[in-house]
């Protein structure tokens, strides 16, 4: 398992493997990894011969009053994790590999990133499209796989792929789930034992969004209401609970037709988690079901 750590010999590996005939594979991760991380990267495996995983602390992606600089970093023992599961490389950059002097270049993001953590985080999409854009241009024509617990971001990235004509093939990985349910996070970790115990909150949430949606109801008002009824229980503050169109990230002006995506966001203690599911259109979860 090799690391690397400048853009160009992240370039370099890949096309060899191209090359060579194999498929390249890619899970794009800020390290810190748990066993949702895994899952991706074991889901990449099987689809390419020729797997990388990126553990980059994106800075571009922060706010200035986020946790950058506490962000848990671990790359032995991130590495440790992955050398088991047939990774080919670890891309481990410095900052200053992948924002060079005097750059200036951006990517824009539209209406995706306008509603639920959007308005709350300005910047942070365009910080997360811009690294993803150039880590795509590093590994070049790839399978790149995604956790669907960061669903805006997902359905960003799908977008930026599609109206730039990038040579990425993005595979959606389910939300990967503590036995008692609650989405496994690398913030988890600045989670209390008490903490822990409440945030279980998010995913009793969407289990009753679930049941009621199960039982007929179609108010996305209503279905809200409820889950935010069980996100109050254990939550400090909330950011939002939402019930959106799961392709548009709209609001409903009606009741609901076919799918939505019920998505939260919410503080426990100081930990901001998020959590969602998509009902009508996806398996529930099994801690959920």
């Amino acid at each position: 398992m090799m690391i690397v750590r400048t853009p160009n010999e992240l370039r370099a590996a890949c096309n060899d493997a191209r090359k060579a005939g194999k498929r390249v594979g890619f899970v794009p991760t800020m390290g810190a990894l748990h066993e949702g991380h895994l899952a991706l990267v074991r889901s990449a495996r099987e689809r390419a011969d020729f797997v990388v995983v990126s553990i980059f602390v994106n800075p571009t992606q922060f706010g200035p009053n986020e946790d950058f600089s506490r962000y848990p970093r671990d790359l032995e023992g991130d590495s440790a994790k992955l050398a088991p599961l047939g990774v080919a490389a670890i891309f481990a950059p410095e900052p200053a590999a992948m924002y060079v002097p005097n750059e200036e270049t951006r990517v824009r993001v539209g209406a995706l990133a306008e509603t639920l953590c959007g308005p709350l985080r300005p910047g942070h999409f365009e910080g997360v499209a811009t690294v993803v854009a150039k880590l795509f241009a590093l590994v070049g024509s790839s399978v790149a796989v995604f956790g669907r617990k960061d669903y805006q971001q997902l359905a960003i990235i799908k977008r930026m792929v599609a109206d730039l004509f990038m040579p990425i093939d993005v595979v959606a990985h389910p939300i990967v789930r503590e036995p008692d349910g609650l989405a496994m996070s690398s913030r988890n970790a600045y989670l209390s034992v008490e903490d822990r115990a409440r945030a279980l909150c998010l995913s009793r949430a969407l289990t009753e969004a679930t049941a009621a949606y199960r039982a007929g109801e179609r108010d996305a008002k209503k279905l809200e209401a409820t889950a935010r009824a069980e996100v109050a229980r254990g939550a400090d503050s909330i950011d939002y609970v939402s019930v959106v169109h799961p392709d548009t990230l709209a609001a409903f002006s009606a009741s609901i037709d076919a799918g939505a995506l019920v998505a939260i966001a919410c503080r426990v203690g100081k930990t901001r988690l998020i959590d969602n599911t998509v009902l009508g259109s996806e398996a529930v979860p099994r801690s959920l079901s």
